[in-house]
């Protein structure tokens, strides 16, 4: 896939990230780049990556579950590098337990920023993708969602209802919007090596996840299905590590 994206695809295009995991490869192929997550200290520091290697970048700390800190930053975004085109849905949390273990405020935060911010940034950014379809150019919905919206995994229940709310959300939008002209599409990674792991703290899920992750580009894919063809919508993808039996 790598070999597909080179030079500066997405040139001209104004891409936001939630959760700021695909901006520096957004950026590498051309697009300005506004970067939206909570820890300021980790967003100055990768747009001062992005703006050292050439690309111009912008960091939103912002909890993306306040829904006017989201509209605000949407309209900052339009103000300083422009209309958005290009809105990748990353930020998530994984918090995984028995049922009746009766974690409640675990399910909450988990309904909260998986599916009330995914919502409150399709609400806020909505209007940027929808101007810039009306002018001809590629709008662009992506949401991460995963596999354990499809697959049966032990104490990982309500995280796998927020991610099949998430694939089953992209279907829908994807009928509504694809005749505006806005594509929408979901990635649904694997167990991949991120920080989400890190906030498992039961001790089956933990080791379930430790013998499965491995190594998959989620950055590259979610670039490629921005850089399609207009015509073209790449809706829904599972990507697994090879060796990956889940």
């Amino acid at each position: 896939m790598s070999a597909l994206l080179t030079g500066t695809p997405l040139a001209g295009r104004v891409a936001v990230v939630t959760g700021a995991a695909t901006a520096q490869r957004l950026a590498q192929l051309g697009a300005k780049v506004a970067v939206m997550a909570r820890r300021k200290d980790k967003l100055d520091t990768l747009v001062d990556s992005i703006q050292a290697a050439g690309g111009a970048a912008l960091a939103l700390p912002v909890d993306v579950t306040d829904r006017q800190a989201v509209h605000a930053a949407a309209d900052q975004v339009a103000e300083q590098l422009g209309r958005a085109d290009l809105v990748f849905n990353n930020a998530g949390v994984q918090l995984v337990s028995a049922i009746d273990e009766l974690q409640l405020d675990d399910w909450q935060r988990q309904i909260d920023l998986n599916i009330t911010g995914v919502m409150n940034v399709i609400g806020a950014f909505l209007p940027q993708l929808s101007a810039a379809a009306e002018a001809g150019k590629p709008a662009d919905l992506i949401t991460t969602s995963s596999i354990a919206a499809t697959r049966i995994l032990e104490k990982f229940s309500i995280y796998s209802g927020t991610k099949a709310y998430i694939s089953h959300l992209t279907r829908l939008l994807r009928v509504e919007l694809g005749r505006k002209n806005i594509r929408v599409a979901t990635i649904e990674p694997g167990m991949v090596d991120t920080e989400l792991p890190d906030h498992v703290t039961d001790p089956d899920a933990s080791k379930l996840m430790a013998d499965l992750i491995g190594q998959i580009d989620v950055l590259q894919a979610s670039a490629f299905m921005a850089a399609v063809p207009r015509h073209v919508n790449l809706t829904e993808i599972t990507i697994l590590p090879t060796a990956q039996a889940i």
